[in-house]
């Protein structure tokens, strides 16, 4: 059947939408092409409430190209299938929030770039609405965030880089450090080793820009358990330590020999 130009109104009936033909004045009011009643190719359509939608159609539903604009301000231009946001589009809203790249079923996924009213901006891959897979986000204080992605946050292998020369290479979960990674801070000083919920936790040295050294546990970012300090003078302490402080271990001298102990942190 050919399409014809013409004029349909939508209207609730039953709780299902239903195209009608004509103006009714304060109805959903479809103007473009029609076939078999509904629109079909070009046309646009306006919502009494402001919202309005110009481009292709297909058996009633937004489909191809097309710009979907709220009163709002909110904006829409780009791809649509079956009446969703699917393939590629740019989403704008009113207070400059924008989302450049690829969508399915009416969210972004595939590749995407998403930039924020403050300036930050996060480029690379979605599932679902959400970040997922490979992305580099970056703030706007010039701190940058390079790796995996999972349901939105960091999550597998990273690399985060902050702006005063600190690094953090290694495992993500949830968003935080976790896993097996390494801290190296601008001064020189390094941890490698195992972390929690963003802070040393498990196994891991950590040697500072002095040449100071801690080889043994953490916990909640502390010294915690048994671990080994050595100083740059050669003494070093062997032992357990709590919440951070040396508390049953013995100090020995650069030859080895026992010079003091602790004793419940004394």
């Amino acid at each position: 059947m050919t399409s014809i130009k013409g004029v349909l109104f939508l209207r609730n009936v039953d709780g299902e939408m239903k195209w009608f033909n004509g103006d009714s004045g304060n109805e959903v009011k479809y103007e473009g092409e029609i076939e078999n009643g509904e629109p079909n190719g070009i046309g646009n359509i306006t919502y009494h409430i402001g919202i309005k939608y110009v481009g292709e159609w297909k058996d009633g539903k937004y489909n191809g190209q097309g710009t979907l604009t709220l009163p709002n301000g909110e904006k829409y231009v780009g791809e649509w299938e079956n009446g969703e946001r699917h393939g590629q589009g740019i989403l704008t809203l009113s207070d400059g929030w924008k989302y450049f790249g690829e969508w399915k079923d009416g969210k972004q996924h595939g590749q995407g770039t998403y930039t924020w009213t403050n300036g930050d901006k996060y480029v690379g891959e979605y599932k679902d609405g959400k970040e997922h897979g490979q992305g580099t986000y970056t703030w706007t204080n010039g701190d940058k965030y390079v790796g995996e992605y999972k349901d939105g946050k960091e999550h597998g292998q990273g690399t985060y880089t902050w702006t005063n020369g600190d690094k953090y290479v290694g495992e993500y979960k949830d968003g935080e450090q976790h896993g097996q990674g390494t801290f190296t801070s601008s001064d020189g000083g390094k941890y490698e080793g195992e972390w929690r919920d963003g802070l040393k936790n498990g196994q891991g040295t950590l040697t500072y820009h002095d040449g100071e050294k801690y080889l043994g546990e953490h916990k909640s970012g502390e010294f915690h358990g048994q671990g080994t300090y050595t100083w740059t003078n050669g003494q070093k302490y062997e032992g357990e330590f709590k919440d951070g402080e040396k508390w049953n271990g013995t100090v020995y001298d650069n030859d080895g020999i026992n010079i003091s102990k602790y004793i419940n942190g004394v």
